[in-house]
């Protein structure tokens, strides 16, 4: 486990001895010798959702998140978050901007993203570590996890939580992208996503808050395709095919972004 955030230039040791070298793109991979079996973000991938995250079409969504975890971390001195899939830190940066006090941790399954996350949040710790297994931190040692369009791990999130600790998540709600998807066979969304969502944390967390963002994007065919294959959808798409639907489409294509904004409270006794 990591020791209360221990790191050095060189890598970190955790509180058993064991030392992780520290890559010189800037984060630390705990998976070396152990691997996984989940297929982590490629490279193309990461490099679609940088560009089309730097071109502002989610800003409204990272804007609402970095608002409400200002709100969560008021009166918190000098917080520690956790952004659990952290990608390429593009969400956590817009959190740090509004708490430069805070304290970071950034977990991501893929070294391509977190090559991304060490740049945009430079004073943060990225470690290469699915999130699936129990998580390399103290128990208690965090007051916010951030958790955008990521896995979830109700255990493991309520034990790094300290008392009163929340959980803020991200997910696509129905009617995400939906003109898209006239269009393209993309992944679909549960239109009971949320109380799917709420029920898959109830036994560490309560649910204290849902409040919709949505972003109208006006995207051309590279935007689409970089949209497309900077998430899941890409391992199902190719971007010739996406090429050859918009192919006579009127560009460009006015889409609505829609997402869920959940706010979990850690129950007490939990973790």
């Amino acid at each position: 486990m990591v020791a209360n955030g221990q790191r050095a230039a060189d890598g970190i040791r955790c509180t058993e001895g064991h030392r992780y070298d520290g890559a010189r793109q800037g984060y630390v991979n705990l998976l070396t010798g152990r691997g996984t079996s989940f297929v982590p973000d490629t490279a193309a991938m990461v490099a679609a959702r940088d560009t089309f995250l730097a071109a502002g079409g989610y800003e409204p969504l990272a804007e609402a998140l970095a608002a409400e975890a200002a709100r969560l971390l008021s009166g918190i001195a000098a917080p520690a978050v956790l952004d659990a899939g952290t990608g390429t830190g593009y969400y956590l940066a817009k959190v740090l901007d509004r708490r430069p006090d805070a304290a970071a941790v950034a977990l991501d399954i893929s070294k391509f993203a977190l090559r991304r996350a060490a740049h945009a949040v430079p004073a943060a710790l990225c470690l290469v570590w699915d999130i699936w297994r129990p998580l390399p931190l103290a128990a208690g040692c965090v007051d916010l996890v951030l958790n955008v369009f990521a896995p979830r791990n109700a255990a493991e999130f309520a034990r790094v939580l300290a008392p009163g600790g929340h959980l803020l998540v991200a997910t696509p709600a129905p009617g995400h992208l939906a003109q898209l998807r006239s269009i393209l066979p993309l992944l679909g969304i549960d239109t009971d996503k949320a109380a799917r969502l709420a029920d898959s944390l109830s036994g560490h967390f309560e649910q204290v808050s849902a409040a919709a963002v949505s972003a109208g994007l006006e995207l051309d065919a590279g935007a689409v395709e970089q949209l497309v294959m900077m998430g899941p959808n890409a391992h199902h798409v190719d971007a010739a095919g996406i090429r050859s639907a918009l192919a006579g489409t009127g560009l460009p294509l006015a889409v609505e972004a829609r997402f869920t904004l959940s706010v979990f409270r850690k129950k007490e006794g939990r973790g």
